[in-house]
């Protein structure tokens, strides 16, 4: 009876029980190895003596409102084969832990659905010892993600915390996997994801990511064969910019205070796309209000809206001559940031269109970002690095939403 007691409710086998202590709201289970089970930890010999021995408490599953906890008598064995003097091996804990391995999935599966510190309250154990758990576990599944398989990636940067700190991200756009987490934003960032690609002889024919010329630098450096796409998001995001940029310009140069309270929280109005304006709130009509005062608004307005038509195109060609127009649109427009966003536009324009050959985009990438920062607001920040890297390694299959 003693051993199916310990095998169901506190999962050890190999040992008997010795007795059960209970006190309030806390059980202590006394437990000791059959002796016709003692084996050599080195060689597993069973031809052994004992040489003393020590006791150990473990933590263990809760049972109901009781937490429950293992006291374990291991004894040091002698081997009279290969002469080994060492203590038994546990066989129901990890070496070096305070806990057994049925507390560490119990942890693991309350992960799920509760927060680090949430799961620490729970089970009366430290926050550390949550993390020790949660980390141990991402180390064996997401420390190293294979890359031979890998055909087509996105590159993007995301800013964390304060300071303008940034890791650079690897994404896999078939498996939607984080590859690689890199600290900064420099193309030097890269530089280890570039040897683990050359180790694993992944054969990389598409890149999606920003026109950062450092990381289009580290691209054709590393992966020559491979195709570099400058992809819709990020280009319409730049236009953006540079509305927002206009507009405050003109903001700021505006002497007619009815000017500026026209333009004034008209922002988010310009960058909206037009179908998503509310007519009840009455943003259309104050949308053709600030245009109609601002002629370079205008103009940049409605060149922002026509850049979308760029990826609408039946094919590459007349996708080239409609960015080719657009150019030649904002170079007479007279907008001093149009022009200078049309020409760094026409001079990676193969890089643009080539989306038309491999339509792909940093837009997952996107979105786990916005996981990223889901989890470090649960987390209020995270200070260990290899603990986030690993975490980022896993979001690809988790649903993180703020739990309280």
């Amino acid at each position: 009876m003693s051993q199916e007691l310990l095998y169901q409710l506190f999962h050890v086998q190999g040992y008997r029980l010795v007795k059960l202590d209970m006190q309030q709201h806390c059980a202590t289970v006394h437990i000791e190895p059959q002796p016709h089970r003692l084996r050599c930890p080195a060689c597993r010999s069973a031809n052994v003596i004992r040489r003393g021995e020590s006791q150990r408490l473990f933590q263990n599953l809760p049972i109901g409102s009781h937490c429950t906890f293992v006291l374990a008598t291991l004894p040091r064995v002698g081997c009279r084969d290969c002469g080994a003097v060492r203590q038994i091996q546990l066989g129901f804990a990890e070496p070096r832990r305070s806990y057994t391995r049925a507390f560490e999935r119990y942890v693991l599966e309350l992960s799920g659905v509760m927060t680090m510190l949430d799961i620490a309250r729970h089970l009366l154990v430290s926050w550390d010892v949550v993390k020790d758990i949660q980390k141990r576990n991402l180390q064996r599944h997401y420390a190293k993600p294979k890359l031979a398989a890998v055909r087509r990636i996105a590159i993007d940067e995301i800013c964390i915390g304060s300071g303008h700190r940034y890791l650079t991200l690897v994404l896999d756009l078939q498996s939607g996997a984080v590859l690689f987490v890199g600290e900064g934003k420099k193309a030097a960032s890269l530089a280890p994801f570039w040897r683990r690609l050359r180790a694993a002889r992944a054969q990389i024919e598409a890149v999606a990511m920003d026109m950062s010329p450092a990381y289009v630098a580290a691209v054709e450096r590393n992966l020559p064969a491979a195709l570099i796409v400058h992809d819709r998001f990020h280009l319409v995001k730049l236009m953006n910019e540079k509305l927002t940029q206009l507009r405050r310009e003109l903001f700021r140069q505006a002497t007619d205070e009815l000017h500026k309270q026209v333009l004034k929280g008209t922002r988010w109005l310009l960058l909206r796309n037009p179908e998503n304006l509310d007519p009840v709130k009455g943003e259309p009509g104050r949308l053709q209000a600030a245009l109609q005062l601002n002629a370079s608004l205008a103009t940049a307005y409605y060149l922002k809206e026509d850049l979308r038509q760029l990826w609408e195109q039946p094919n590459k060609e007349l996708a080239r001559l409609k960015l080719i127009d657009w150019y030649h649109q904002a170079q007479a427009s007279g907008v001093r940031v149009l022009q200078e966003f049309a020409r760094s536009l026409l001079a990676c324009q193969h890089r643009i269109l080539t989306w038309y050959d491999v339509p792909i985009s940093t837009g997952p990438l996107e979105g786990m970002n916005n996981k990223i920062k889901t989890m470090l607001r649960q987390h209020y920040g995270l200070r260990d690095r290899e603990f986030l890297t690993l975490k980022i390694h896993q979001l690809h299959k988790a649903k993180y939403a703020l739990i309280g």
